[in-house]
């Protein structure tokens, strides 16, 4: 089965009660998707199935967070899947696509929408002095 190529951020539609489209980072490195629990209740999306415990390196320790089952849209095709919910307001998007609708789905090419990833970025105010740099600083340029 052919595998579906997108960006490090695409636009996503939640699909609840009520449609949302947001754009969302997806990250190979996160192993369950992750929704902004206000983005979550706009939506109506629910109820919390379970809990998962998440690892912060951050704070050394695990957290608690409130599972879902969603259904989010794709590049026109409708994926069925858990999503804990968290706090996401300080993070570049409100949503984050993890393994668990990526693998054997699709493939991250890091540097298709670097400039829109980059835009995103600048536009939530991200800390450029603590060791963080733009994305697009690691690739070739190439903004496909």
């Amino acid at each position: 089965m052919a595998k579906t190529v997108v960006g490090i951020t695409e636009k996503v539609t939640l699909l609840g009660k009520k449609n949302v489209s947001k754009d969302a980072v997806f990250d190979t490195g996160a192993r369950m998707t992750s929704i902004d629990i206000k983005l979550a209740s706009r939506a109506k999306v629910g109820p919390i199935v379970r809990t998962t415990k998440v690892k912060n390196p951050s704070i050394k320790m695990k957290i608690h967070r409130p599972v879902v089952i969603v259904k989010v849209k794709i590049k026109g095709k409708v994926y069925e899947c858990e999503a804990n919910l968290q706090d996401r307001a300080h993070m570049t998007t409100q949503m984050l696509i993890g393994r668990n609708v990526l693998v054997g789905r699709f493939v991250v090419d890091p540097a298709k929408n670097l400039k829109k990833f980059d835009k995103i970025r600048r536009h939530k105010n991200s800390p450029k002095g603590k060791g963080l740099r733009r994305i697009s600083e690691f690739s070739n340029g190439d903004d496909r």
